[in-house]
């Protein structure tokens, strides 16, 4: 997993921006080659306080619209779904991301054990 925009960053300086208003997300695209359709999502992109996720969004959106249309029948579904996702703002996975960055508690390892 890539984390765009919170390069050189601690973990705890990232918690602080999104105790701040940051959030991370994740935008999704569609590439279609005929019968074949691929959705796929971005890598994660950190989100400041006043900055627009939808424009940050565009670029996958536009993959959407140039290549996602022509795969039968998932093509226009899935190429849809971005664009919804996408001008949403992406999928927010803020919570899913810190959690994965922050060390084990070792008692909860020793409680499965």
């Amino acid at each position: 997993m890539k984390l765009i925009g919170a390069e050189g960053m601690s973990v705890q300086q990232l918690e602080q921006a999104v105790q701040d208003g940051a959030k991370l997300v994740v935008f999704e695209y569609c590439v279609s080659v005929i019968v074949m359709t691929f959705k796929r999502g971005s890598d994660v992109y950190l989100i400041q306080p006043g900055e627009s996720a939808v424009v940050k969004g565009l670029p996958f959106s536009l993959i959407s619209m140039l290549a996602g249309w022509w795969g039968v029948p998932w093509g226009p579904i899935y190429t849809v779904g971005a664009f919804i996702t996408n001008f949403r703002g992406g999928k927010d996975v803020t919570s899913q991301v810190l959690q994965g960055l922050r060390p084990a508690n070792p008692w909860d390892v020793a409680k499965q054990g």
